[in-house]
């Protein structure tokens, strides 16, 4: 019996601590903690983003994914003047409680890819569900899933942010600007295309309709 108990305690004692972890990530992206203002005045009160001021959506991306940005961010490998220096401020459990509420969201759902009405539009639409293997680069969405929804936990979803957002990423990443990411393929892969597909690929992905 003093066993069953002892399990149970146990039991009780880590589903409290992630609870208390989800509330935690939930209040400062609501409230925000300390001098790091609520993530809410940026990212919107569901983590949708502001595609107007280039704010990306974090709702529904993969915890690990999100955790490591704002390691990324606090450590320097990864910049941006103001993340860099809200993400120094928070502790590992911080980011880690942030990054799972974020993923506890609903993540973007697509039903349908916008048809491909220019030259621009057709060479994006190719390289996200073909890619170009002459050069080593694979479909888009081989990775981020079907109509680049995104798949947990490393790869994020590509829709429901800004044209200038994406394309910003994909020219860090030809700098090693960012982290390589999963198996150090989108370092590989953005360094292989060309600035008007970067173009091309970052507009298209802003026209599909996210729900």
């Amino acid at each position: 019996m003093i066993g069953v108990l002892l399990g149970l305690g146990a039991g009780l004692s880590a589903a409290l601590n992630v609870q208390a972890a989800d509330l935690t990530g939930a209040q400062i992206a609501a409230h925000g903690i300390g001098s790091v203002p609520a993530c809410a005045t940026c990212h919107g009160t569901q983590g949708q983003g502001n595609p107007l001021a280039n704010f990306p959506r974090l709702a529904g991306m993969g915890a690990a994914y999100l955790s490591e940005q704002l390691t990324d961010y606090a450590d320097g490998t990864r910049s941006n003047p103001i993340m860099s220096p809200f993400a120094k401020q928070l502790t590992p459990a911080q980011m880690k409680a942030v990054a799972a509420y974020y993923a506890s969201l609903p993540a973007p759902k697509v039903s349908a890819l916008p048809a491909a009405s220019s030259d621009q539009d057709k060479l994006a639409q190719n390289l996200l569900t073909q890619g170009d293997w002459s050069r080593g680069i694979p479909a888009c969405f081989a990775c981020h899933g079907p109509m680049g929804v995104g798949v947990k936990p490393s790869f994020p979803a590509l829709v429901g942010q800004s044209a200038t957002y994406t394309e910003e990423q994909l020219k860090a990443w030809q700098q090693d600007h960012r982290a390589p990411g999963a198996g150090g393929l989108m370092a590989a892969v953005a360094k292989r295309l060309t600035p008007a597909e970067i173009t091309a690929v970052a507009g298209y992905l802003a026209k599909i309709s996210v729900q």
